[in-house]
């Protein structure tokens, strides 16, 4: 039975015989067609030319170290490796042994001991150099001899890529530059542009195989794992270093001045992020004060026990515009009752609008008198007046209905006295501002009324500031709010040119950046804070970051790319692409997200219930 099914089996074959070579051509013609990765990544089309090399749209040029100085300091290439350019390194070292090198510094050595000998014998003038040498040499011999040292061949290859010659060029200069300046010396690898590239693509192949002399000690100068940084011995964790993964450490009572502004659009992470440096900041003794139009800031200031300061015209607390700030043992009270003069005409003209030459004149003299009546002139001591002497609104409204030419200002400033604005600033000051955290809220304010509210509050602090002086941050929250009006504008630039001398660093946060850089004083502002903040931006605003920050193609694209809480962070000349991270117990005390604060509420709700 078998036999039979062996021989079936053997007919059923012979009939359909099947060729192995044909199978074989096959499968090479059908992995002929199909796409490897390297058909993938490879370029359209190779061009090599004898100073480049064309890559598809891109053109690329090797250059080479030639020459190194006698000392290398530590961290020599650091500015190479983080220059903001196009570029790829490659470092080759080949090991010698010990034993041919010191046979060749053995030859060396007699060489130039003979030249040394020789010129002796001729009474020429001793060479330095010759001397030099010699101490080199000797001293290499006792460090390999020792086993102190090793001695290599090192190669290191610097490919540069750009759109045209042109910008390999100017790139290339730039290189030579930083390097010449140091006593290091390049050239390009003219008409070895294809080996040059092989050498610095991660293959391993030393294709160029030009290399310089080089023992341990400097060698070890070229370490080349670093990146730009910003980890300081003191201050706050803002974030991850998204080059390295390295910690963002920073205290920015350390900078020139003590001023941050945030910009990022909607939904970006800035008042995420800045309260996380708050809740990080209280915990070093910082005193904060912020100013809130949202009401973004409630959960974090009843988790940490801080004032929340509810301004709007029903609200029971109160500001006196016409407040003046304790004196200080070197200052003059006349200068301070000016200053605050100043603030208040500033504020009356953003509250009456549209102020002439003549009105402000008048204004001026009306406020004069106004604290007059209540006896309050350039020698009075303020130290010693309680908040009931100084003047209200409804003081200086008398006054001008009683002034010649003046009718018309009064009817106007008639609506904060007695009109619907009544109750906002006619009262007398009776909030305090003695806690770590203070946050004046104005979510309630009427539209037309928030600018007046955050001049008014801003005034308020920056009495405080000069009062008591004390490590402090100031938060001004939407400021495009501020920067309509080019009073309120100038009265925030002036804080922000003024607060280092108090302690006090002013943290300016917007997501209007095109209506805040269009104020005359927006690009001061920006100017004047040694830290900056540019988290995700929308299209319609890159244009406008990347000319007022200088910023280049590759770090637009990582702004308009970037996720929730990643951006860039400037600190003086240094920056780096950061990514704000916060703990779990951190993220529930600072989150924005309206789902998890409903489910924070609610949580709170069931636990007041169980007990």
């Amino acid at each position: 039975m078998f036999d039979f099914l062996n021989k079936k089996n053997a007919t059923t074959q012979s009939k359909n015989p099947v060729n192995l070579d044909d199978v074989i051509e096959s499968e090479k013609y059908y992995q002929e067609g199909v796409a490897k990765l390297h058909d993938l990544l490879a370029p359209a089309a190779i061009k090599i030319l004898p100073k480049s090399i064309q890559l598809g749209e891109t053109i690329a040029r090797t250059i080479f170290i030639i020459s190194y100085p006698r000392y290398l300091n530590s961290n020599w290439f650091s500015p190479i490796i983080n220059i903001d350019m196009s570029i790829d390194i490659s470092m080759f070292v080949h090991p010698i042994e010990t034993v041919d090198i010191l046979k060749t510094l053995r030859k060396s050595a007699t060489q130039v001991q003979s030249q040394i000998h020789i010129e002796q014998e001729n009474s020429m003038i001793r060479d330095p150099s010759l001397e030099t040498a010699m101490q080199d040499i000797d001293e290499l011999r006792d460090k390999l001899q020792q086993g102190t040292e090793k001695f290599f061949r090192f190669g290191l290859y610097i490919t540069i890529y750009g759109a045209d010659e042109k910008e390999l060029d100017k790139t290339t200069r730039a290189i030579e530059s930083i390097l010449e300046a140091q006593l290091v010396y390049i050239k390009p690898a003219i008409f070895k542009t294809e080996q040059g590239f092989n050498s610095t693509i991660p293959l391993a192949n030393d294709e160029l195989n030009i290399g310089t002399n080089m023992n341990s000690a400097p060698l070890s100068t070229t370490f080349p794992f670093i990146s730009s940084s910003l980890s300081n011995d003191e201050g706050i964790l803002y974030g991850i270093n998204r080059h390295n993964n390295s910690l963002v450490l920073f205290d920015r009572f350390k900078m020139e001045n003590a001023n941050m502004i945030v910009f990022a659009k909607s939904g970006g992470g800035k008042s995420y992020t800045v309260k996380l440096e708050i809740l990080r900041s209280l915990m070093v003794g910082t005193n904060i004060i912020i100013i809130d139009p949202e009401n973004e800031y409630k959960h974090l200031c009843d988790a940490v026990g801080g004032a929340f300061i509810k301004i709007s015209l029903n609200s029971t607390n109160h500001i006196n515009p016409f407040d003046l700030p304790k004196i200080a043992d070197d200052e003059d009270p006349g200068d301070i009752l000016r200053n605050n003069i100043a603030g208040l005409l500033g504020l009356l003209h953003l509250m009456l609008g549209g102020i002439t030459p003549e009105e402000d004149s008048i204004l001026d003299r009306a406020v004069h008198e106004t604290y007059a009546i209540r006896d309050i002139t350039e020698q009075t001591n303020f130290n010693e007046l309680p908040k009931e002497a100084y003047p209200t609104m409804s003081d200086l409204y008398q006054v001008l209905r009683n002034m010649d030419g003046s009718e018309d200002l009064a009817i106007r400033l008639e609506k904060y006295t007695e009109g619907i604005f009544a109750g906002f600033l006619n009262n007398i000051t009776n909030i305090k501002s003695d806690n770590k955290l203070v946050v004046f809220n104005i979510r309630d304010m009427e539209d037309e009324l928030r600018p007046i509210a955050m001049y008014i509050i801003l005034q308020f602090i920056w009495n405080e500031m000069r009062t008591n002086i004390k490590k402090r941050m100031v938060i001004v929250d939407e400021a495009w709010i501020m920067m309509q009006s080019d009073d309120a504008a100038s009265f925030l630039f002036g804080i922000a040119k003024r607060c280092r001398k108090y302690y006090t660093g002013l943290t300016t946060i917007t997501q209007d950046v095109n209506d805040f850089l269009s104020s005359r004083y927006g690009k001061p502002i920006v100017t004047n804070s040694s830290i900056q903040l540019l988290l995700k931006q929308s299209p319609a605003a890159i244009d406008v970051i990347a000319d007022t920050f200088y910023l280049t193609d590759q770090e637009k694209f990582l702004l308009l790319e970037s996720n929730v809480g990643e951006g860039i962070f400037f600190a003086g000349t240094k920056h780096v692409a950061i990514k704000v991270v916060a703990s779990y117990s951190e993220d529930q005390v600072i989150t924005t997200d309206p789902s998890q604060l409903l489910e924070i509420e609610q949580a709170k709700k069931d636990f007041d219930d169980e007990e």
